[in-house]
Parts: structure tokens; sequence; C-alpha cells
């Protein structure tokens, strides 16, 4: 999966928004204000971070080569991908996990906003 195919993955999503809120270099997708999913956009290495149940972090990591703990992030709640050796049906699934995890964590007003947007 290419860059542009992980943004098209990401935008087509309900709620998302996509920023740059730590400068021009690292690009960020949002549900709801929410962070989701955040790539370099200057890298040799299309990668991007994404956040993951805890046990489940820690069991990727162990289990595949091209996923670590998050630079600058929490490595208890995010990995980082290397989407070039990453299978594209893997990295879409890790992705679709880390925005149903932000989703969960909703207060009861945002889900009913969430719940309310248009497709």
């Amino acid at each position: 999966m290419n860059i542009e195919e992980f943004r098209e993955h990401c935008i087509s999503k309900k709620g998302v928004t996509e920023e740059l809120p730590f400068g021009p270099d690292i690009l960020v997708y949002k549900v709801m204000g929410k962070m989701f999913a955040l790539t370099p956009l200057v890298s040799d290495i299309f990668s991007v971070s994404l956040k993951c149940n805890p046990s489940k972090a820690i069991e990727l990591r162990d289990e595949f080569s091209y996923i670590a703990g998050a630079y600058h992030m929490s490595k208890i709640h995010w990995n980082t991908v290397n989407c070039i050796l990453a299978p594209t049906k893997q990295l879409k699934e890790l992705t679709d996990h880390s925005f149903d995890l932000v989703i969960a964590g909703f207060s009861k007003k945002m889900k009913i906003e969430f719940d309310n947007l248009l497709e």
C-alpha cells in the first residue's frame, strides 16, 4: 500500500479529517478530533503510527519485525508499521482497529454526534 491508498482508506471513513497539527511534515488523521493515525510526509520509508489495544500491540511487535513501538508516542497504546513491508490487508485491519478504538473511547455525547454524522 502506498501513501495515497492509505489516505483514501482513512478519509473514506465517517467523521475523518486530515490535519497537520505537528507541522508540515506529519499528516494526522482524526475522527471527531481524536487521532487514530499519523504518518511522516518526509521519510525514506512510508510508515504509519496507529493506536492499538495494549496487549495486541505487544503481540504484533513480537510477531512482525515491521511493527514497532511508535516513536514519540505512548508505546503502550501506539505502534508504528512499516507500510512497505506490511501486507495491504493487515495495514487496513490495523487502521480499522485504531479507528474503532478511538470511537469506543468517545463520550456518550460524542458517540451520539458521531452516529448522527452523514456517511
